[in-house]
């Protein structure tokens, strides 16, 4: 006797949580109507004075960013794709040479981690990302180390005699993906410290 009540009191405590948290969720949401006397969530401004602590620090007039990028193909301009950790830069680089449609998409084989991505009018890459060309600037190069690289490396690929010099387009993803499980950077740092060990060209 004493097992069925302690059992339906469980029965009873557990549908009460549940019904709190489904009530916590869903309720919200509902609109069941105003009540006497008091106007609509809708209504309400619930921050009607800026916060004093707030302080703007980047300024992107609209003009900035509706801007259209004239990117040449078949000119000398590359793309390099600046790869920041955790932003869902692996995924984009994907998408750059295998979902974009161009008039000679990237060359992409089966077993092989790097594709070729030509231009539609000679055997030049336009892209220097991950994907097309590797790490050659060494594991997620920032800012700096790609402005210096890069266009060594394109030259050592390229024949770069008596080529008109190329204009850079640098991309990058900087909005952190908040469901990926941001890592410790104790754990990055000795992730690539052991890279840095068992790969030769990252020193």
């Amino acid at each position: 006797m004493v097992e069925r009540t302690s059992k339906f009191l469980l029965i009873v405590a557990g549908s009460v949580c549940f019904m709190l948290i489904l009530y916590q969720y869903v309720g919200p949401g509902l609109s069941l109507g105003a009540p006497s006397g008091r106007a609509p969530a809708e209504e309400l401004d619930l921050f009607s004075m800026p916060d004093p602590h707030y302080v703007k620090k980047y300024y992107f007039p609209v003009r900035a960013l509706e801007r259209a990028l004239a990117f040449d193909m078949k000119g000398e301009d590359v793309i390099v794709f600046l790869h920041i950790q955790k932003t869902g830069g692996t995924t984009f680089g994907r998408h750059l040479v295998q979902n974009v449609r161009l008039e000679v998409p990237c060359d992409c084989r089966p077993g092989q981690k790097k594709c070729t991505c030509y231009r539609p009018n000679r055997r030049e890459t336009w892209l220097f990302s991950r994907f097309s060309t590797g790490w050659s600037c060494g594991l997620h190069a920032d800012w700096t180390e790609l402005t210096s690289c890069v266009p060594g490396v394109l030259d050592k690929r390229e024949s770069a005699a008596l080529k008109a010099p190329s204009l850079y387009s640098y991309l990058t993803l900087c909005i952190p993906n908040p469901p990926i499980p941001q890592l410790n950077p104790y754990t990055l740092n000795r992730r690539q410290e052991r890279r840095k060990t068992t790969n030769p060209l990252h020193t």
